[in-house]
């Protein structure tokens, strides 16, 4: 490995479900030179879709290859490198529909980026940060795993305690108090201490974006708030609490705040970050306003994870036509917070 290399982060990249877009926008993340310059790029995957995916986009594949089980004893030289793994056959001959096989793939070479995440500090292979392309949900189900997502299974292979759900754009922030839940589902779970842990993670991450007293105001789960209690009792009861206890800590927060006019609110600049109640009331608006720009950032593991803020786009895939925008900034914002200035902290 050369000297300069040694200073640039390594940032694993992992395929995300082969059948989806994942294989085009890895593929011209690995073609960027402006990202391999600041970093040293590694992508998880099978080398048959990836390369599949780089020719039907006209992208030369200027990269090393090597055999995923053979690099346990390896350390990795300057990127981009595919490590190729092919447990799971070339996986060509899938159809552009959730499957068993394909979401038993990308699990599996998310597996692999954790191990290396995961590696002891001074050792060659660790990875500073991983970004991960869509994965289908459904196929991992289909596959046998109970994990709904990225963000459940990296939690508990990191042994983190607590992580919150963060997504980070040029218009918006937002922090999720619950994430891959049912909207049915939600009142059952939320609890004072998601709420609180969503505040406090997400004041985290507006430091670690160099913020240094972030402003941060919270949704209420019920129209307008709840209307002090007339349409709902989870502002007095869960909310406002879990807000009281964030203040006494030190955060700067303020809320609960009807929700359909909060958003607006933030836009305009009045605060940094807002803290959603459930998945699709902070998704909507961060997705209206910064489609291709916006990242989702898991804050609280060991290590830096990122990923697109956009599904594995089956009804496109393999067109040649997928846009890279969002997955490019999540590998800007992984080395940005690969910094020694914004290292994330063990949970």
């Amino acid at each position: 490995m050369t000297a300069e290399a040694r200073h640039r982060p390594l940032i694993g990249l992992t395929l995300g479900d082969p059948a989806g877009v994942g294989p085009e926008i890895v593929a011209q993340c690995l073609a960027d030179t402006a990202l391999q310059e600041r970093a040293r790029l590694v992508a998880y995957g099978a080398g048959g879709p990836l390369h599949e995916a780089a020719e039907a986009m006209g992208i030369r594949t200027d990269w090393f290859r090597a055999c995923a089980g053979d690099h346990g004893d390896k350390p990795l030289q300057d990127a981009p490198i595919v490590l190729d793994d092919a447990s799971h056959g070339d996986l060509l001959d899938l159809r552009r529909t959730p499957h068993r096989r394909s979401g038993a793939a990308s699990k599996h070479w998310v597996e692999l980026a954790i191990r290396d995440a995961m590696r002891p500090s001074g050792d060659p292979r660790r990875l500073d940060a991983i970004v991960t392309a869509p994965i289908s949900k459904e196929a991992w189900a289909m596959a046998g795993f109970k994990w709904p997502g990225h963000t459940e299974l990296l939690a508990h292979r990191a042994k983190a305690r607590q992580v919150s759900m963060v997504f980070e754009s040029p218009h918006l922030r937002v922090a999720l108090a619950t994430v891959h839940v049912p909207l049915m589902g939600v009142r059952d779970i939320l609890t004072i201490g998601r709420v609180f842990d969503a505040i406090t993670r997400g004041g985290e991450a507006c430091r670690l974006l160099g913020i240094p007293r972030p402003r941060v105001a919270v949704c209420g789960l019920n129209p307008h708030a709840g209307e002090g209690g007339v349409l709902g009792w989870e502002e007095e009861k869960v909310i406002t609490p879990a807000i009281d206890m964030a203040i006494a800590g030190g955060e700067l927060v303020s809320g609960p705040f009807p929700a359909d006019t909060l958003f607006r609110r933030a836009v305009g600049g009045e605060f940094d970050l807002v803290v959603a109640m459930y998945h699709d009331q902070g998704l909507i608006p961060l997705k209206l306003l910064g489609q291709g720009s916006a990242v989702n950032w898991t804050v609280g593991l060991p290590f830096v994870r990122t990923s697109p803020d956009h599904g594995t786009a089956f009804d496109i895939a393999g067109r040649g036509q997928a846009d890279a925008s969002s997955m490019k900034a999540a590998v800007d914002l992984a080395i940005r917070l690969c910094s020694p200035a914004t290292a994330p902290t063990t949970a």
